[in-house]
């Protein structure tokens, strides 16, 4: 019970102390909003008013503080003017400014005004050196020479003056010629990185730059094209005179040790019997032979290829016939008659018997004891 009892009483005790404080709290309330009034909607914004209110204040203390130092040294710049006026005997600043100098009129007096400052320089300078300091004024000046020594010294002042002149001059002209040399360095700059390309270019065309590996110049680029079309068409009918043995094959090496001689323009001789590569030297006469007369036959199909349709209608064949064995002599002869066959014209110059008897139409020379010679046309019937 006794602890009931004094539970009781600190119970109301806190009710009491509740009270008062909601009671604070709420004249609190009310004199907040007695001192808000009709200025803030809250203390955060009234402190913030405040605060903004107090800094023009402070602003406005500063302004007034400089206003009267300004007013202040405004007043000793008016005593300094008026003890000014005083002294140069103007009776007010009105009067001084209508006196004063402007324009040209001023810059002239004022040069006047250096020069002689500086010529009064000048000349206690030259009072103040020793031999002049040294004179007592007794002296007898020696006239003569000292306007010999005049004479002297504006003649050397006119000859150095004369230099000055030309040093001058050269000057001007050397600083010109500068500027014209940097002129050109910057255009030829701009010239080289313009033509870069087209040098590059050129260098590769004519296989002088490092960029061309192969070394073949544009003219020899052609050449290949060309050849290899050359060599194509001559392996068409080397397959059918060889048998299928042969085989022309464009080279990137030089023949021979001729420095002149193009890079891509040679050729090997693939065997196919014996599939190696082998150098044209390597073959017999009768084999040379033909393989010459299929690249001549080729080259005649590439010209008519490219010249729209021209073609060489007609063929000489001089010699190299009685190098063939009779079975490769048939092969070449059966290539001339298909040839002839299709409308060209081939004429076979020999001295092998059996030609003769192969060609019906042909053009016999013959010599005579007395070193003439006589000619006879025949033709087959």
């Amino acid at each position: 019970m006794v602890e009931h009892s004094r539970l009781t009483v600190q119970r109301a005790t806190l009710v009491e102390r509740a009270e008062a404080a909601r009671s604070t709290h709420e004249r609190a309330r009310a004199d907040v909003r007695r001192a808000l009034g009709d200025r803030a909607a809250s203390l955060a914004e009234l402190d913030a008013l405040l605060s903004a209110e107090l800094a023009e204040l402070v602003a406005l203390a500063g302004a007034r503080a400089a206003l009267v130092d300004s007013r202040r040294q405004d007043s000793a710049r008016a005593e300094e003017l008026r003890q000014a006026l005083a002294r140069a005997e103007f009776a007010d600043q009105a009067e001084a400014v209508a006196a004063a100098m402007h324009g040209a009129e001023r810059a002239n007096a004022e040069a006047r005004v250096e020069d002689h400052r500086r010529k009064t320089t000048a000349n206690a300078l030259a009072l103040a050196t020793a031999p002049i300091a040294a004179l007592t004024g007794t002296e007898t000046p020696d006239l003569e020479a000292t306007s010999a020594r005049l004479e002297a010294a504006e003649s050397a002042a006119s000859v150095a003056t004369s230099a000055a002149a030309v040093s001058g001059r050269r000057a001007r002209n050397a600083e010109n010629a500068a500027d014209a040399l940097a002129g050109a360095i910057a255009a030829d700059a701009d010239t080289v990185r313009e033509a870069a390309a087209v040098i590059r270019l050129a260098d590769v065309v004519s296989a002088t730059g490092g960029e061309n590996t192969t070394r073949v110049t544009l003219g020899t680029y052609v050449l290949l094209r060309r050849f290899e079309d050359v060599v194509a068409a001559a392996n068409a009918r080397l397959e059918s005179m060889s048998g299928g043995r042969y085989e022309l094959v464009r080279s990137d090496t030089k023949e021979g040790p001729s420095r002149s001689q193009r890079v891509g323009l040679s050729l090997t001789v693939h065997d196919h019997r014996t599939d190696r590569r082998r150098d044209p030297k390597s073959l017999s006469g009768g084999e040379t032979f033909y393989a010459s007369l299929c690249l001549a036959l080729g080259l005649a199909d590439v010209v008519t290829g490219e010249a729209g349709g021209v073609e060489l209608g007609t063929l000489f064949v001089d010699e190299g016939f009685g190098s063939l064995d009779p079975e490769t002599l048939d092969t070449v002869m059966a290539e001339l008659g298909r040839l002839s066959a299709g409308g060209r014209v081939v004429g076979v110059v020999s001295h092998v018997e059996e030609m003769k008897q192969r060609i019906g139409e042909r053009i016999e020379v013959r010599r005579l004891e007395d070193g003439s010679s006589t000619m006879l046309v025949r033709a087959s019937a």
